[in-house]
C-alpha cells in the first residue's frame, strides 16, 4: 500500500511510522485507519524490523478525530454505508463495519508482535492518545498535551480506552481524566504513570541508539526462547489469547 497520510521509515532494525497530516495536527481519518493497520500488519512481517516507533509530524501528536465532516463524523451509516439490521431495526452487532475504527487501530497494535514506543511530540487527544494505551512505552516531550475529551463531545471513551486505561493509571486516575475531559501537560500525565518519561523536544529520540542494542534480539515473535507471542506479557496488559 502507498501510504498518504502515514510515513513507514525504516533504519538500522527500527521502524519509525509517523502520522503524517501535519496541516491538521495529523487528526485520524478512515485512510490513516486503514493505512496504519496495513503498516503493522507489514512490520509484523518483515524480520528487519525488531521495534517500531510511532511519532507525528510537525508540532502534533494526534488532534483525535478529523471533525471536519461534523456529526457524520460520529454516523456509522454516512461514513462507511448502512450497517445490517435486524427485522426489528435494531442493529446486528456481528456486522464489522458497526465495529470501532479507533478500536480496530488499538487492537491491532495490542496484538503487534514487535515492541512499539510512542514518541508523543506535541498535542494528543482523543483517538491520539487512545492509540498509545496499546503500546509498550510512552514517551513524551515536554510540549506534549493529553487528553480524554469525550464527556465534551457527548460520547463515550473509544478505541477501546475504558479496558486499557484504568488498567495503567488506576481506576481513580482513569475517572478524572475520563469525566473532566479536560487537556492536562506532559508531566501531569507522568504523575498518573501514563507516561514513563518527559524530555525536551529535542531529546525526543536521543535514546534510539540504546533501544536499537536492547531490543536485537528481543521481539514478541518467540525467537531466542522466548514465550510464543501470545504468552508474552506484554506489559502485564496482554492475555493469554492475545486480547484485550
Amino acid at each position: 500500500m502507498a501510504y498518504e497520510t502515514i510515513k513507514y521509515e525504516v533504519a538500522e532494525q527500527i521502524l519509525t511510522i509517523t502520522l503524517n497530516r501535519p496541516d491538521k495536527l495529523n487528526a485520524f481519518n478512515a485512510q490513516m485507519q486503514a493505512e496504519l493497520i496495513d503498516a503493522f500488519d507489514a512490520a509484523d512481517k518483515d524480520d528487519n524490523v525488531r521495534a517500531i516507533i510511532v511519532t507525528g509530524a510537525g508540532r502534533g501528536f494526534c488532534a483525535g478525530a478529523d471533525l471536519s465532516s461534523g456529526a457524520d463524523t460520529f454516523d456509522r451509516d454516512a461514513r462507511r454505508g448502512p450497517v445490517k439490521r435486524f427485522a426489528d431495526g435494531k442493529v446486528d452487532y456481528s456486522d464489522p463495519q458497526v465495529r470501532d475504527g479507533g478500536g480496530q487501530v488499538t487492537l491491532r497494535i495490542f496484538k503487534c508482535l514487535k515492541p512499539v514506543i510512542a514518541a508523543v511530540n506535541g498535542p494528543a487527544v482523543g483517538i491520539g492518545v487512545t492509540m498509545q494505551l496499546a503500546m509498550d512505552i510512552r514517551i513524551a516531550s515536554d510540549a506534549a498535551r493529553f487528553g480524554f475529551v469525550f464527556s465534551q463531545r457527548g460520547i463515550v471513551p473509544e478505541a477501546a480506552s475504558s479496558w486499557f486505561l484504568p488498567r495503567i493509571v488506576g481506576i481513580s486516575q482513569a475517572l478524572e481524566w475520563c469525566y473532566s475531559g479536560r487537556v492536562f501537560p506532559a508531566q501531569e500525565a507522568l504523575a498518573g504513570r501514563l507516561v514513563s518519561k518527559v524530555v525536551p523536544p529535542d531529546d525526543l529520540f536521543a535514546d534510539r541508539p540504546r533501544a536499537r542494542q536492547g531490543i536485537r534480539g528481543e521481539d514478541r515473535t518467540g525467537v531466542g526462547g522466548a514465550d510464543p507471542p501470545d504468552d508474552v506479557a506484554h506489559d502485564g496488559r496482554r492475555r493469554s489469547d492475545g486480547s484485550p
